[in-house]
């Protein structure tokens, strides 16, 4: 009778510790080519879905709103009012006797409000000291590189009605 059997396969411990564990870190050409194929693919097919979904948008639809009639604000006077929605503050500024014009009341450097100020004849941001243009809503100094959202007015009869909003040029 014998005491010791000799095993018949490898034991446990020579599959899950490899002996080769230096040569499995190396990738081969065919893996690293089936890499490289198979992310590139998945960018392609990414940037096609991002344009698919670009044709296949819809431009906002903003409501037409009354917001004042026009001898309610005089010359270089100011009115503060909510458009498209509840939620987003816009300011109006009478610029001329015939002249109107209206910005989205945010930032576009971190969203405070920005306020117009009579004595530079600007829209200022007290928050980081920004400012932008009146007639163009353009940054004139501080942090904000992008112009305000300008809304766009249109006159019927004697009362201002916002239709959409012009984001940039």
């Amino acid at each position: 009778m014998k005491l010791f059997r000799k095993p018949s396969r490898e034991p446990l411990w020579r599959d899950e510790f490899s002996v080769f564990s230096g040569e499995e870190k190396y990738v081969s050409r065919r893996q690293f080519s089936k890499f490289l194929v198979l992310t590139s693919l998945g960018m392609f097919v990414g940037n096609l879905w991002i344009l698919v979904r670009s044709w296949f948008s819809r431009q906002p639809s903003y409501p037409v709103m009354a917001i004042t009639h026009v001898d309610e604000v005089p010359v270089r006077g100011v009115k503060l009012f909510q458009y498209p929605t509840p939620q987003e503050q816009c300011i109006l500024l009478r610029t001329g006797t015939d002249t109107y014009v209206a910005y989205s009341q945010k930032c576009t450097h971190l969203s405070c409000a920005v306020f117009y100020s009579a004595a530079t004849n600007r829209l200022e941001c007290p928050c980081h000291n920004g400012a932008f243009s009146v007639h163009d809503g353009s940054p004139l100094q501080g942090p904000p590189r992008r112009p305000l959202p300008r809304v766009v007015l249109t006159r019927k009869g004697d009362v201002l009605v916002a239709t959409g909003i012009q984001l940039e040029g």
